[in-house]
């Protein structure tokens, strides 16, 4: 398991260097200058061009891209355009915001989506089945921004219940101050999450409650639940490992249009307010961390695949 992982890592070199070389590409080529941030009404042309000078942007692409990746090497992903503070500093700044969110969110989700699944596996093609599936089917197709305005205009507008925006209340420092702040963005996140995990492991139960071992555990005299969560759920649980793996990146892009509605000092904002201010330095480093975590989720769902099922380190 050891060298497989370190095999792993040393392959996140070359796909993060092939993905900061195409990235670094098509921002520079998009629309827009990084030099008009810093443009006043009464700027000479002289100044302009001094200023395109010190940000190295008189250099080919190619150039440019190297003195960008020095840096990165160095440990500076560069400054801000927009908040003139490292690029770093802002992510570091951000990333406990977002994480504690998408987080809960994810956890939240997957044990309701457990229990759920699980439910509806049991009771297949019967009421209970219907009903969640029909459940699960609206929560995929239900618009996440629509959700979020519903919940605001019932639980803030109409009962008063729960703040809209931001992650404290001014003045208020606790615990159950974040929590109340942090529902609805969390409930936003947790819809579409239920819905496709238990939709995953329901077929999963399904497909494990026809097993051969299945039927010689209730012939041992097994109980049903000791069953289902001493023997299949191990097995259920490896398609959402995927998910898992893969959901890593949505810790950077996932809250992006939640944060901006319920205005969470999180990634999402911080990203959104980048693309808008063409603020191209931060656009990388949030990109490139995305990059990062992607891989790294993947990496992290094939050691916990090994872990829920023995047999796979054998195949390796």
């Amino acid at each position: 398991m050891g060298k497989y992982v370190l095999h792993r890592i040393l392959q996140l070199i070359p796909i993060l260097l092939f993905i900061s070389i195409v990235s670094f590409a098509l921002i520079r080529l998009a629309p827009g200058d990084p030099v008009l941030s810093f443009v006043t009404p009464n700027m000479s042309p002289e100044d302009v061009e001094r200023i395109r000078q010190n940000m190295g942007l008189d250099q080919p692409l190619y150039i440019q891209y190297g003195l960008w990746l020095k840096n990165v090497l160095a440990g500076n992903f560069g400054y801000s355009l927009n908040n003139h503070r490292p690029v770093l500093t802002l992510i570091v700044e951000r990333l406990p915001a977002t994480i504690g969110l998408m987080g809960s969110a994810f956890l939240l989700s997957l044990l309701i989506a457990v229990v759920l699944g699980l439910i509806s596996a049991v009771y297949k093609n019967k009421l209970a089945d219907r009903v969640l599936s029909l459940l699960s089917y609206i929560g995929i197709s239900l618009p996440g921004l629509w959700f979020a305005l519903i919940l605001i205009y019932v639980f803030t507008v109409q009962l008063h219940w729960l703040p809209s925006m931001g992650m404290r209340t001014i003045g208020v420092n606790s615990a159950w101050d974040v929590i109340k702040h942090g529902i609805m963005p969390c409930l936003v996140l947790c819809i579409t999450h239920v819905s496709v995990f238990m939709r995953y492991i329901r077929s999963s139960t399904i497909s494990q409650l026809e097993e051969d071992y299945v039927q010689i555990q209730y012939a041992y005299g097994s109980t049903r639940r000791t069953v289902l969560f001493r023997h299949i759920l191990r097995n259920v649980l490896l398609p959402v490992i995927t998910l898992f793996g893969l959901s890593f990146a949505e810790i950077i892009t996932g809250a992006f249009i939640v944060e901006s509605i319920f205005s969470w000092p999180g990634m999402g904002s911080l990203g959104i307010n980048a693309v808008f201010g063409l603020d191209y330095p931060l656009i990388m480093g949030m990109t490139m961390m995305s990059s990062f975590l992607l891989i790294f989720g993947n990496l992290l769902a094939d050691v916990l695949y090994g872990l829920a099922d023995p047999r796979i380190k054998t195949m390796r």
